[in-house]
């Protein structure tokens, strides 16, 4: 509905172009935010906490949520207990090495016509079977080391992070309620840099290219102007206006600069 409002006046209050040029020429705008993000859970669950409040700055990795997580926990300590224990590696370890040296006391009565050659190959197989059984047992730690690390990431899913340095522009759950496959929490919108919102008479079209600097004035309370970038524009016309849209990208470090507010656009020169 503000878009078709733009259109509108774009057509009504723009002069006849013949020559095709910007230079002088002024069109309104609105600034918007270039991403409103509906954050939600990768996991579905109880909500423990909200850390956030509405208008609060937060950034990037930072955590915003907490869901109820104790049977995530317990799994975590389970796991960590088995991954840190190495007592059968030690006991199997050791029953190798144990029949590794029956094995050459073995292998030298053989040498002297003392023991038989059944004896050394009995020892031999115990001597592979023992390693087998290590291998095994290194094997099942190293599984118990996976099982802990997948065991963390499920448990890191239940801490919900901001995705973006941005502001919290509403909280929709708080804690002790159901968070659903496709529920939101909170919504983030970032407003650095801000998206510029305009439509241009058709005629326009030539002059128009993408990276083609332009000021944008911001409505009262505002009176510094700033400096824009167009970043895309309509391939197809609103035949019914006469207009395109043109989008455009307006830096706004420290987010001082608001979104939803409406502006006035206008282009220094023809490039």
């Amino acid at each position: 509905m503000r878009l078709t409002l733009l259109a509108c006046l774009a057509f009504l209050g723009a002069t006849p172009l013949a020559a095709q040029t910007l230079s002088g020429e002024t069109f309104d705008c609105v600034m918007d935010p270039v991403d409103v993000i509906a954050l939600g859970a990768p996991v579905t669950g109880i909500l423990e906490d909200v850390l956030v409040r509405r208008g609060e700055r937060v950034t990037k990795g930072q955590p915003i949520a907490r869901l109820e997580s104790s049977v995530e926990e317990a799994t975590v300590k389970l796991l960590r207990t088995r991954a840190d224990s190495d007592e059968a590696i030690l006991a199997q370890t050791a029953r190798r090495d144990l029949i590794a040296v029956q094995r050459e006391r073995i292998a030298t009565l053989v040498d002297r016509n003392v023991a038989s050659a059944e004896q050394l190959q009995e020892a031999e197989a115990e001597l592979v079977a023992a390693n087998a059984l290590l291998a095994q047992a290194e094997l099942e730690r190293e599984i118990a080391n996976q099982e802990l690390a997948r065991a963390l990431q499920q448990l890191d899913q239940r801490t919900i992070k901001s995705p973006i340095d941005g502001i919290i522009l509403s909280r929709d759950l708080s804690g002790g309620e159901y968070v659903a496959a496709n529920g939101s929490i909170v919504s983030i919108v970032q407003l650095d840099p801000l998206l510029i919102e305009a439509f241009l008479p058709v005629e326009l079209y030539p002059a128009i290219s993408n990276g083609q600097r332009a000021m944008i004035a911001p409505a009262a309370p505002f009176t510094d102007n700033y400096e824009a970038q167009v970043i895309t524009f309509d391939q197809v016309f609103d035949a019914a206006s006469g207009t395109f849209g043109v989008e455009l990208e307006l830096p706004n470090p420290g987010s001082l600069l608001p979104a939803g507010h409406r502006c006035i656009l206008s282009f220094p020169g023809d490039g």
